[in-house]
């Protein structure tokens, strides 16, 4: 029996010491993969990963400004936690690092710090404002740049499928950069992409459908870009081709959760990196139960703890490696790519104690960076919360901004319905009226529809004058403007039991589109898309280099009749915003408006160029234009 047993210690040993003998660099994976010199926070908390690293006895390096602080084992034996100190004096170069073994001999591996770009704040990580106009892509369903990457074999997702609304279509990176010229024609100053985050997921089941991760939002390696988008250096390219024209970049981050198929959920270093108190049960959305002051503990858990499907993990971040791997990642991030700003998924789902807290950090290190959030509620109390607010509740928070879907519902409201006590342009006048809830509303995002709801062209009814409504008012109110792709060329659909039937590829975007509507083109839109276009590109430019639009303040009157008018001044500058809404023609009683159109006789048509007498004014039904006073 004592015979059997040596033999079984001299096995484990023996198999120890050539496990051990087996690592090379190329074995392990750390993440952040690379850092940068020059960063405020000196702290670097490395995760090593590695089949049994965690063995190790020991780490050390001698490199010069680099201190190992402290060497942490993980409930899984294949991760070591490193703690580093990066001094100020430390310099740019490859560090080695020594993992040394009780038995055997020790593995060696570099790690590279980099030098910060000194164009941070001028040319890239500049952050976005009111003066930017953002257009939000879907990355599988814009263009097809490359097609040599529809396929990943090593994927777990094989499948590339443009009859299959559900499947990968294979639009790119490269298919973005293709279209700059296009997005700049049109006004665009800032493109906002869903997730470029690796998704090497299978296909999942939802709703009856099998799926693929086309859109982006199910991570399984934080530190890699989509092989199928071309990967980390087409990602760069793009950077590095929209700052060249003075375009920005806005990052999309999810902190909620990660895909099912995540190194993280395939192997948690412990188990209470996953939430676990409501099972794999989902949230229940009611944003309310955070500033509730009757709320129940439980509530709040299960908003917090909740899984959104099985396949969709739900991080602990009141765990400190996995909030510090969500900052480290977005700093990364941030300054390997010179992303301009950050938009926040399901932000209300976070830890709300760890979103200031990235917030800060990020903002710490790159002080013109923009970040807003996300969150689908259903009041503008709710959708202040969340934001830097005049609301005196028990948590306050620190985002610049959120997604305006208030805004959103009001304006397809004042478009849609007839004007009353509340609805109509009435519900948008209201809705403004409670700007007051927030410390700066110019700091939200407005939008019209975007890749989650019906689109805008199809709620409308497909009526031109009330799309020209909407563009006014998206182009004119407070906040930053968001349009969704190919809105400018009237696409449209609502959604049919899933949301890929507003995720339709962009009419041209492949080499096999018919040239005859490949909507990049001019020559192939029709005389309504072609309208469209230009109404926007008009609005947009002209925005460009309005200080009443861009800086000035906005003073808004009740709505009678229909009628609904609103200004955006500055010093320099009167912007008059005029709908009628109604059923009549109206002749403007300019008394009324006294307060800002005294001194002014005349008005600019923004988009005609056409200049009109306010006295002999009149507007038909449907009726909306964006004026500019004259004297």
């Amino acid at each position: 029996m004592r015979n059997r047993w040596n033999q079984f210690l001299l096995f484990s040993v023996l198999c120890f010491f050539y496990q051990i003998q087996g690592y090379s660099q190329n074995s392990l994976s750390v993440y952040p993969s690379h850092w940068w010199t020059g960063f405020k926070d000196t702290q670097l908390n490395l995760i090593i990963r590695g089949n049994s690293v965690g063995s190790f006895s020991s780490v050390t390096t001698t490199y010069p400004g680099v201190q190992i602080k402290n060497v942490r084992r993980a409930k899984s034996n294949n991760y070591l936690f490193v703690d580093l100190q990066i001094g100020l004096q430390a310099k740019p170069g490859q560090v080695e690092f020594i993992l040394n073994a009780a038995t055997g001999s020790p593995v060696s591996f570099k790690y590279e710090l980099k030098k910060r770009s000194a164009e941070n704040g001028k040319t890239r990580v500049r952050g976005v404002n009111a003066s930017d106009f953002i257009y939000l892509i879907m990355t599988d369903r814009f263009a097809n740049g490359d097609k040599t990457n529809d396929i990943v074999k090593n994927y777990r997702d094989t499948t590339c499928n443009r009859n299959d609304k559900f499947s990968r279509h294979g639009g790119d990176l490269k298919g973005v950069q293709n279209q700059l010229s296009y997005l700049n024609e049109l006004g665009v100053t800032t493109l906002w992409l869903t997730p470029v985050n690796e998704n090497d997921m299978p296909l999942m089941n939802e709703w009856g459908n099998k799926v693929a991760g086309y859109h982006g939002y199910w991570f399984t390696d934080h530190y890699e870009v989509d092989k199928r988008f071309g990967g980390n250096e087409a990602y760069q390219n793009l950077s590095k081709a929209a700052h060249a024209r003075g375009m920005k970049i806005i990052q999309d981050a999810i902190y909620n959760h990660i895909g099912s198929y995540h190194w993280i959920a395939l192997d948690p270093p412990s188990d209470d990196w996953l939430n676990s108190s409501q099972g794999k049960n989902p949230p229940h959305h009611r944003e309310e139960v955070f500033f509730d002051p009757y709320a129940a503990e439980q509530d709040k858990r299960q908003m917090l703890d909740g899984w959104f499907v099985p396949h969709l993990p739900d991080l602990n971040q009141r765990n400190r490696d996995v909030a510090r791997f969500l900052i480290q990642y977005s700093i990364w991030a941030t300054e390997e790519y010179g992303v301009d700003g950050w938009r926040v998924d399901t932000y209300k789902y976070n830890e709300e104690s760890f979103l200031n807290e990235i917030n800060t950090c990020l903002l710490r290190e790159f002080p013109s960076l923009t970040v807003f959030g996300e969150s689908w509620v259903t009041t503008p109390l709710a959708n202040a919360y969340f934001t830097r607010n005049n609301v005196k509740t028990p948590f306050a928070h620190n985002a610049e901004g959120m997604l305006d879907f208030q805004n959103c519902f009001a304006m397809i409201s004042a478009a849609k319905e007839e004007a009353g006590w509340s609805t109509g342009v009435v519900k948008l006048y209201l809705t403004l009226a409670q700007d007051v809830l927030y410390a700066d509303p110019m700091k939200n995002c407005i939008f019209l529809d975007n890749h989650d709801m019906d689109r805008v062209y199809s709620v409308l009814g497909e009526d031109w004058s009330k799309m020209r409504m909407v563009y006014n008012w998206l182009f004119t109110l407070r906040g930053m403007p968001q349009l969704y792709y190919g809105t400018e060329v009237l696409m449209k659909n609502f959604k049919v039991n899933t949301d890929a039937t507003v995720r339709e590829d962009f009419p041209g975007g492949w080499p096999e589109d018919d040239r005859s509507k490949n909507l990049f083109l001019k020559e192939s839109r029709n005389l309504l898309q072609q309208g469209s276009f230009d109404y926007i590109s008009k609005l947009a430019n002209f925005r460009k280099t309005s200080s009443a639009l861009t800086q000035g303040r906005l003073m808004q009157y009740i709505p009678q009749n229909g009628l609904y008018l609103y200004f955006r001044y500055s010093p320099l500058q009167t912007i008059m915003v005029i709908t009628n809404a109604g059923k009549e023609v109206v002749s403007p009683n300019w008394d009324r408006y006294s307060e800002r159109i005294k001194g002014f006789s005349k008005a600019r048509d923004v988009i005609t160029g056409n200049i009109i007498e306010l006295n002999s004014f009149q507007l038909k039904p449907g009726e909306s234009y964006v004026m500019e006073l004259l004297k």
